[in-house]
């Protein structure tokens, strides 16, 4: 398995944990959250992940140093590009919703978390993108 798809599981499987717990918290509330709940909750556990992530980096790095510190190849690149991109939509899909539709009908922490779900959303669709190119050797 490449280092880069390697990073792309850790870091998919460690937002898949962190959000599967944050959003569920969130929605099973008995009452609405205050925007200074969902800042702090969200913080904290995309703090822990972030953390995770890194020590998770640091130990594929050392387990393969040569391959590591190696610039991404065209391909590498062009796999990013491609994620990316579809991330990219699906943010703007996102922030249409919660900018355009929502604040008409919705109560602010539900738009908040809407928000939060949209880039979380839109990251794992580029991460499962990255890992689809790696395994079915997409070369650009």
């Amino acid at each position: 398995m490449a280092y880069r798809e390697k990073t792309a599981w850790l870091t998919l499987v460690c937002m898949a944990v962190a959000y599967g717990i944050y959003f569920p918290m969130m929605a099973l509330r008995e009452t609405p959250p205050t925007l200074f709940d969902i800042l702090w909750t969200f913080g904290i556990i995309a703090g822990t992940q972030a953390v995770v992530v890194i020590i998770g980096h640091i130990v594929l790095a050392a387990q393969a140093p040569g391959v590591a510190g190696r610039r991404p190849d065209e391909r590498d690149k062009a796999i990013a590009r491609r994620g990316a991109s579809a991330g990219y939509y699906v943010l703007m899909a996102g922030a249409i919703l919660v900018g355009v539709v929502m604040p008409f009908s919705e109560p602010p922490p539900k738009i908040v978390n809407t928000a939060l779900l949209a880039i979380v959303i839109a990251e794992a669709v580029n991460h499962c993108l990255v890992l689809l190119s790696y395994r079915r050797g997409w070369h650009g």
